[in-house]
Parts: structure tokens; sequence; C-alpha cells
């Protein structure tokens, strides 16, 4: 016939919710581990997820985000002219590899 429901108490729904949160597996990953749903533990996720309890960033921390974004994206830039620069070089090193290679009459 059909299968007997498993049954959990509250407590183990958010110790479950707590480990759900500290570690960097998927959720799919934990409902392999712990042989439940992951349709279960993203309702248990969504009811029981304390959010006091997890990090707020900082505005230092935003900044700091900020300014390595931004270093980052300057980088890029920089490095998008050296393959520009790179690029024309190399259109110009194959201009004169085909002018020099034809044979002189």
């Amino acid at each position: 016939m059909g299968e007997q429901r498993k049954r959990y108490n509250e407590e183990f729904k958010k110790q479950t919710v707590k480990y759900l949160l500290e570690q960097s597996k998927t959720v799919e990953d934990i409902a392999l581990e712990l042989d439940i749903p992951a349709k279960t533990l993203y309702s248990w996720k969504a009811k029981y997820r304390d959010f006091k309890n997890e990090p707020i960033p900082s505005n230092d921390r935003i900044r700091e985000l900020e300014q390595l974004l931004k270093e980052q994206e300057r980088e890029l830039r920089m490095k998008d002219r050296k393959i520009a620069d790179v690029e024309e070089e190399l259109a110009i090193v194959k201009k004169a590899v085909h002018i020099f290679s034809k044979p002189k009459n």
C-alpha cells in the first residue's frame, strides 16, 4: 500500500534549518543526506528561518565590497585595452607577412 509518512517535531525542524544555513552544501545534497525530500526542507526553511541570527552586512563591509568591485572593473577595462592593442598589432603583423611573402618580380 502507501508508504508511512514520517513525522518530525518542531525542534528537529528548527535544528535542520539551522544545519541547512550553516552548510555550504545544496539543499538537495542535504535532503539526500537526511533522507528528507528537498521540497520539505525548502518549506521548513521558509517557515523556521531565523533572520536575527544571520549576519547583517555592515556599511563598512558594503563599502569594502563596492571598492573591490570598482578595482576589478578597472582591471577588466585595462585587460580589454591590452587585448585590443594586441589584436591591432596582430593585424599589422599579418599584413606585413602577407606583403613580404609575395614573390618579387
